[in-house]
């Protein structure tokens, strides 16, 4: 093929990208055809037609083309983009299981660190609770584009979480009632965390996922975690403020510091539809952030069964 009309016959005759495009060199049959059709190069509105025909079926073997990676323990089909983050994009990869890579390379001590974080929880953890956080499936080293990056595969929440970040955009004051069994699992979580050793760090509305029916909780996104005792080594810019001050102050991190987060999390839930009973528990919790949440899940209880006696199931409506 070297003349402009072989190419637009050629093109035009295409049905799918790969019967232009599946050879051995995918890139270098784009390159030549789009030389000999380029409106610069090749005037005339059959070119141009078959130019832009040739973008359409090269933009569609794109969105084809499935990355396959194997390592030692599985292969993983990365699909499209779950979720993107400020350090790190998720792909799916199956139904049950996701694919964590790091924006830069500089970031993959971030992905070691939430990977050492959930292998310590899920051989230390209480396993009737280990549930409350992503189980991890692999973590690895992966080259592309002459980069090597750190990549985790996690599970995947169940169908139907959301995060309480959603759940603020949607509800902007939540009703104490709904908001106190989602206080009462995240307690548990960063309770059992705690007890693994584990500080998580970014205890954040994006970071915490919860199923409004079931009342289920998932507690995400470890990238930030410590062991319990040495400083946090990376914060969430835009909730500096949201930090207890001994972070901020380079301090070691303890369980009072994931305390401190969720308090504030739940309040911000609320809002102004807090009762003043509960508005003055987390102004304490804040004050002073007690160092066990199993301790202070017991004091929540009673503060809830003053306030609005036996629990009650109540489905969370979105």
């Amino acid at each position: 093929m070297t003349t402009t009309a072989e190419a637009i016959a050629l093109v035009s005759a295409a049905r799918t990208p790969e019967d232009l495009f599946g050879g051995d060199s995918p890139h270098r049959a784009y390159r030549r055809l789009a030389r000999l059709l380029h409106p610069d190069l090749a005037p005339g509105p059959e070119a141009a037609e078959a130019f832009a025909r040739l973008a359409g079926l090269w933009a569609a073997r794109d969105r084809s083309v499935e990355t396959v990676i194997t390592t030692r323990l599985g292969t993983y089909r990365i699909g499209k983009v779950f979720r993107r983050g400020a350090t790190a994009v998720l792909y799916g990869s199956g139904d049950d299981a996701l694919l964590k890579v790091p924006h830069s390379h500089v970031d993959n001590d971030l992905m070691r660190r939430e990977a050492e974080s959930l292998r310590k929880i899920a051989r230390d953890g209480d396993p009737l609770l280990l549930p409350y956080v992503p189980r991890l499936v692999e973590s690895f080293r992966h080259r592309s584009g002459g980069v090597e990056r750190q990549a985790n595969v996690i599970s995947r929440a169940p169908d139907g979480f959301v995060s309480l970040a959603e759940i603020a955009r949607l509800r902007p004051a939540l009703d104490p009632r709904d908001a106190a069994w989602i206080w009462r699992r995240l307690l548990v979580a960063i309770g059992m965390a705690h007890r693994a050793g584990v500080v998580h760090g970014a205890v954040f509305g994006q970071h915490v996922l919860v199923h409004p029916i079931d009342h289920g909780l998932l507690l995400v996104d470890w990238s930030q975690s410590v062991p319990l005792g040495a400083p946090l080594t990376a914060l969430v810019a835009r909730h500096r403020r949201d930090y207890p001050p001994d972070v901020l102050a380079r301090k070691p991190a303890t369980e009072a510091t994931d305390i401190h987060l969720a308090t504030r999390c739940v309040a911000a839930l609320m809002g102004d539809r807090a009762p003043v009973p509960i508005r003055r528990f987390v102004r304490g919790s804040l004050a002073g952030p007690p160092r066990d949440a199993w301790r202070l899940l017991g004091e929540l209880d009673d503060l809830l069964d003053d306030l609005y006696g036996p629990r009650k199931y109540r489905p969370l409506h979105l």
